[in-house]
């Protein structure tokens, strides 16, 4: 099964706020997810709370072959944890 790892909406109209979610390739953006391994807040005021992961929970999912979009990407790498 080809898996991606994509950011899934959550939050009000203006608040954005969104899960870091593993998904099977073919499903909706905001359809339903394998498993959810973060948080990603980009309007949170304090830093430490704008991205919350699942550390190993990311690391096991990319070791079976899930791909990261751009975005998810970036966040990740910024978080210490490197994609191929």
């Amino acid at each position: 099964m080809a898996t991606r790892i994509r950011l899934k909406r959550t939050g009000g109209k203006n608040e954005p706020s969104y899960r870091i979610d593993v998904f099977d390739a073919y499903s909706q953006r905001d359809g339903k997810s394998l498993e959810t391994v973060g948080i990603y807040n980009p309007r949170s005021k304090k830093a430490e709370q704008v991205v919350t992961l699942k550390r190993d929970r990311v690391v096991f999912w990319l070791d079976r072959g899930a791909k990261p979009t751009e975005t998810v990407k970036s966040i990740l790498k910024a978080n210490g944890i490197h994609t191929k």
